[in-house]
């Protein structure tokens, strides 16, 4: 079992920036490549980013591309989602996953073997 907790969410304006972290535990947190997805009020859960085990490949979400940045720290079995320029249409409950394949790409949830409880962006107009 892997154990995702999501923080730094929030209320943030238009322009903004904001960093989420998701801090793993329970298995070695370099084995899983990790994700991040998110679910606005209403619509299915998206793929936003993803990177490889030892953070070498990235892959992101034509919509997020060139705002957001996903990177992990091993050492501190953590993933960050690094977001700048938030627009009004990132407002969405964000998850990060851990995902035992390590191929690319990977977008499906079914890709993803563990979630997080989730963390709420907020962009105001």
């Amino acid at each position: 079992q892997v154990q995702l907790v999501e923080s730094g969410g929030g209320l943030m304006q238009t322009g903004g920036s904001l960093r989420l972290s998701c801090a793993a535990s329970g298995r070695t947190f370099s084995n899983y490549a990790m994700g991040w997805f998110r679910q606005a009020q209403g619509k299915e859960r998206a793929f936003v980013a993803r990177i490889s085990r030892a953070g070498i490949v990235t892959d992101y979400a034509d919509s997020v591309k060139g705002r957001f940045t996903i990177s992990r720290d091993n050492g501190k079995n953590t993933v960050y989602l690094q977001m700048n320029n938030l627009k009004p249409e990132d407002t969405a409950i964000y998850y990060c996953a851990a995902d035992s394949g390590n191929t690319s790409p990977r977008r499906r949830r079914s890709d993803y073997d563990y979630w997080g409880q989730g963390t709420q962006v907020t962009v105001s107009s």
